[in-house]
């Protein structure tokens, strides 16, 4: 994959987050929460004196995979959870960062694990401090060996 490609996928991912988060936070049906990321809000990455756009497409899968599978998703985040702990008692954005992950790991074999993982600790870090991308890392992990056991 190119650096610049890399680089759109990776506004791509913190623009799913921010609009899975958002659909949980206010109900905007997922149709509509495209086309208002697509008209207004779809980031972009300037690093390097670069402009990376991001891959609208990929945002759209990641989006509309993640709301459709999200029953499954919540499933797999929930099971990995320690106990005690439930999907509900995580703050939004966690969630949509988790759901995001999981989707990209059981939807995108296209996408390697540890791109996945390591993209999601990321777009953690614009959110939380290191113990929450530690969490994000070992949850997703312990997600992609169920996922893709061949390739954990």
């Amino acid at each position: 994959m190119t650096q610049g490609r890399s680089r759109s996928r990776s506004a791509a991912r913190l623009a799913a987050v921010q609009a899975l988060y958002q659909h949980e936070m206010e109900g905007t049906p997922v149709a509509r929460l495209l086309k208002e990321f697509h008209d207004h809000r779809l980031g972009a990455i300037i690093e390097d004196e670069h402009y990376y756009d991001a891959e609208r497409d990929f945002f759209d899968d990641i989006v509309t995979g993640a709301d459709a599978r999200r029953e499954e998703i919540d499933a797999l985040i929930s099971a990995r959870l320690a106990q005690g702990w439930s999907l509900e008692r995580l703050d939004r954005p966690m969630r949509a960062i988790l759901r995001a992950g999981a989707y990209e790991l059981i939807a995108r074999a296209d996408v390697p694990i540890g791109s996945v993982i390591s993209e999601y600790v990321d777009v953690a870090h614009a959110f939380y401090d290191k113990s929450e991308s530690g969490f994000v890392n070992g949850l997703l992990d312990a997600i992609a060996k169920e996922a893709r056991p061949a390739r954990a």
